[in-house]
């Protein structure tokens, strides 16, 4: 159970609210930036083409694997390891007319002209162009969608203004996100969205906490305008939110250090917008909140009078 805590040992958050604003509009506006002109580096999930994941019978250097497939005519190809060094996924752009497994067969002749190493397939797969498109499409739809939800919730459970503070903080998390991905190129593909929407619920259980805290001190604290309640929530909740962010980040750069290349890029996006969501719970979510008139009459509960019904004591 948290405990108010005195003025004197509270940190003022919102005294630096409208720098914390100006940064991250600056951000906002650099990541559309870098998004309109580098665009994104769209995965074969989303573009089409073919997979191909072969394994060598000894560890095999990938340079030596791009100059094969380059001499082959695969100039294209992106090569990685995929678990251990014997292992290798090769993703080949859409070829019109030429089937996967005839692809399949190029690759591994061109693989064992250049090498003694033996050269097996374990899977092929192949994505069409207009799949890619309609996963695009949806994988955008769900973000919208979840957005919608979420200030549907938050407004039936708290307060238009707490919840339309959520959601612009949800956005400003996929949207920094997005940009720091456009700005690096790195490969984004289904398991790239499923970690954007892991972290709008994240950053949204991380807001929830702290609005809860906001409407309990609303009701408890008779003294104090609604700066000084915003502060005392946020403190109260502050061991929490660090506690919780700092063990997750630690399962997180595990992942990306040691969870191999085909989970990095999830990992790099867990990673980014937990960062990005803990600031964005208090400079984001609870400073807009304050920023759109919230005051405490907006969250008291309704009054019942003498004949038990009900009436608004909202100005």
């Amino acid at each position: 159970m948290f405990q108010l805590m005195k003025a004197d040992t509270m940190v003022d958050f919102m005294r630096w609210s409208k720098l914390a604003f100006g940064l991250s509009i600056l951000l906002i506006i650099g990541s559309i930036g870098v998004i309109s002109t580098k665009w994104l580096n769209w995965g074969l999930d989303f573009t089409g083409g073919t997979l191909i994941e072969v394994s060598f019978e000894h560890p095999q250097e990938l340079n030596a694997v791009r100059t094969s497939l380059q001499k082959a005519g695969f100039d294209d190809a992106i090569v990685q390891n995929f678990g251990t060094a014997r292992d290798v996924v090769v993703r080949l752009q859409p070829r019109e007319g030429v089937k996967g497994e005839v692809l399949g067969d190029q690759v591994v002749r061109a693989l064992m002209t250049d090498s003694t190493n033996e050269v097996t397939i374990r899977r092929i797969e192949f994505v069409g162009p207009n799949v890619g498109e309609e996963l695009a499409e949806a994988g955008g739809i769900a973000i919208i969608i979840s957005l919608f939800s979420i200030l549907f919730y938050v407004s039936m459970r708290f307060e238009w203004r707490l919840a339309a503070g959520a959601v612009l903080s949800l956005a400003h998390d996929i949207i920094l996100t997005i940009g720091i991905f456009s700005l690096l190129q790195i490969e984004v593909n289904l398991t790239i969205v499923a970690a954007l929407l892991t972290v709008v619920g994240y950053s949204l259980n991380d807001t929830i906490v702290v609005y809860d805290r906001i409407r309990e001190n609303f009701r408890k604290m008779r003294k104090g305008d609604s700066q000084e309640v915003m502060n005392a929530s946020i403190n109260q909740t502050l061991s929490r939110t660090l506690i919780t962010s700092g063990t997750t980040l630690f399962v997180v750069i595990a992942l990306f250090l040691k969870g191999g290349t085909m989970i990095q890029g999830f990992a790099m996006a867990l990673l980014i917008g937990i960062t990005v969501g803990t600031y964005s719970s208090i400079y984001v979510a609870s400073a807009l909140a304050l920023k759109f008139g919230i005051t405490r009459e907006h969250l008291m509960p309704p009054q019942v009078d003498k004949e038990g019904a009900e009436f608004d004591t909202t100005p």
